[in-house]
């Protein structure tokens, strides 16, 4: 009877939001209204899109709502409006996900007067389920309808708000553009540090070692020692320029990452970072399944990148990586106990990181508030 008692009660929390905002759609319709006018009389066009703007704020409102109670996020598919006047009115016809919200609202107006109808339920079913379990020793009867109303009220809302597949393309496409964008800037980053790299390092030592050796020759015959002195020199400039390429090399494709595997070049990279990091791995290491030569280099610049800045800035002594082998590809999450508050745009090398990733479809979730902890989660995904 408790555990009853008390999903109905959750039940009925849900099915008060509900009810209070189908009440505000109904004072929305005014605003409705206003903006029909305006946009047909043509003077109050710039409304609509303002007014399409606030549905899909009441819209995130409700599949936040629903989600709560169901405990599944019901995605959002939404063309940005912006631009002048004409564009924003455009897209904001033209988006599916316009029909999308109004259908709902429509439908919401029917199906939240019921919803509002059925909270009066609580104290009668309270009444009615006490005096049956209570006195003819039964099951509870009226409370568990509570509870079915509001699993019906959150499948009629996640049916109806879920993007059609035209509004789910329309939003992949806009992803899809923004992720090539960001691999193309990516890339040219990366060409460019690869150009500094090889011109400030390795061909620069090069250079002197081309003079060195050509002094030793012009003074081979009249001065042996010199030469020899010149050619000691060469070789250790020989040996700091195969330096600088292995540097450049590992830049692009960490070596150890082929000696080793993921998970050692990782342990590795913990080992080496100067904090106390624990490295748990998940279902990676099973059937001596690897992930492809490009989610693994992303992998370890996500989890170096983090560790890095763990070191620098969080002032924390503790640091935690799990790699985990998900059936959608890679999960990567970097966690240290320090201060929080990191900035993608400070220079943090965090920008760079989601661009990385990025270039491989993959998303990026950061959590860093004041105070911390950081939590970097990461999936890249590939086929196993």
């Amino acid at each position: 009877m408790r555990k009853t008692v008390r999903q109905a009660a959750a039940a009925t929390v849900h099915l008060l939001l509900a009810a209070a905002l189908a009440f505000g759609l109904w004072i929305f319709i005014t605003v409705l209204l206003i903006t029909a006018v305006g946009t047909l009389a043509v003077v109050g066009a710039w409304m609509l899109p303002e007014t399409v703007l606030i549905v899909r704020r009441i819209a995130g409102a409700k599949r936040a709502m629903t989600a709560r109670w169901t405990g599944q996020r019901i995605p959002e598919a939404y063309q940005p409006i912006n631009g002048t006047i004409r564009e924003r009115v455009r897209t904001a016809v033209r988006d599916p996900g316009t029909f999308t919200d109004f259908r709902w609202m429509v439908a919401d107006y029917f199906y939240g007067a019921l919803v509002a109808l059925a909270v009066p339920l609580w104290p009668v079913g309270l009444v009615v389920d006490g005096f049956w379990t209570g006195l003819l020793r039964r099951t509870p009867v009226v409370l568990p309808l509570i509870v079915r109303l509001a699993d019906l009220e959150a499948d009629w809302s996640t049916a109806l708000l879920k993007p059609s597949p035209k509004a789910r393309l329309a939003a992949r496409v806009e992803e899809l553009a923004a992720t090539r964008a960001d691999a193309i800037a990516a890339h040219g980053a990366e060409l460019r540090r690869i150009e500094r790299d090889l011109h400030d390092g390795a061909q620069a030592n090069l250079v002197a070692l081309s003079m060195r050796i050509g002094l030793a020759k012009r003074a081979y015959d009249r001065d042996p020692e010199t030469a020899r002195k010149l050619l000691d020199e060469a070789q250790a400039q020989a040996e700091k320029a195969l330096t600088e390429l292995r540097n450049v090399v590992r830049g692009i494709h960490p070596p150890i990452l082929t000696d080793r595997g993921l998970v050692g070049a990782v342990r590795a990279l913990a080992a080496g970072s100067g904090l106390e990091v624990t490295v748990e791995v998940e279902r990676l290491e099973e059937d001596g399944l690897r992930a492809p030569a490009a989610v693994e280099a992303a992998a370890y610049f996500v989890v170096a990148e983090a560790l890095t800045n763990a070191a620098k800035y969080s002032g924390s002594a503790r640091a935690s990586v799990r790699l985990t082998r998900v059936k959608r590809g890679l999960r990567v999450r970097v966690a240290d106990e320090g201060r929080g508050g990191a900035d993608e745009n400070a220079g943090s090398g965090l920008l760079g990181m989601r661009r990385r990733v990025a270039a491989l479809d993959g998303t990026v979730e950061m959590s860093s508030p004041v105070g911390g902890p950081t939590v970097i989660d990461v999936l890249l995904p590939c086929v196993w």
